[in-house]
């Protein structure tokens, strides 16, 4: 029994220690963070999270969106890869950039709005811009666990 009442008695001795140890205000109360803080970046959150796929015609192209890198690969062939630090959100757009070693800036650009491929019947959730290389990009993109099937 000593045991058990010789680890409580050290405990309640140490929690004023504990809080002797955090900054305080005027008063006792804990200080408030400092003003010069860093504040934590923005995420894309909502419809623009996770991962996204766009797809274009005439040209034809397909685009994935990961958490940090861009991927463009087009009908020719041609693959470009672009890291970038997350979408700049406004309302219903988003907007990537990342910078390619072969071709420079590439910049994606979505909107929410249906959108279709004018190919099929199918419906995209967003409108899809690509810039690169001094060349726009249009299409239609949806989430990569939403894209639209034939038949579906």
């Amino acid at each position: 029994m000593r045991p058990t009442l010789v680890g409580s008695l050290i405990a309640l001795m140490a929690a004023p220690l504990l809080f002797a140890c955090q900054p305080q205000a005027p008063g006792g109360e804990a200080a408030p963070a400092p003003a010069d803080a860093p504040e934590p970046a923005p995420t894309a959150s909502g419809p623009f999270d996770g991962v996204i796929r766009a797809v274009g015609t005439e040209p034809f192209w397909g685009l994935q969106i990961e958490a940090d890198e861009l991927i463009l690969e087009e009908m020719d062939g041609g693959r470009t890869t672009a890291p970038h630090s997350g979408p700049e959100v406004s309302g219903d757009q988003a907007v990537w950039r990342g910078e390619s070693a072969d071709t420079g800036a590439m910049v994606v650009t979505l909107r929410q709005a249906e959108c279709s491929d004018g190919m099929s019947d199918l419906v995209y959730a967003y409108e899809a811009q690509v810039e690169l290389g001094g060349r726009t990009l249009s299409g239609c993109a949806a989430k990569a666990d939403a894209m639209p099937r034939e038949g579906g």
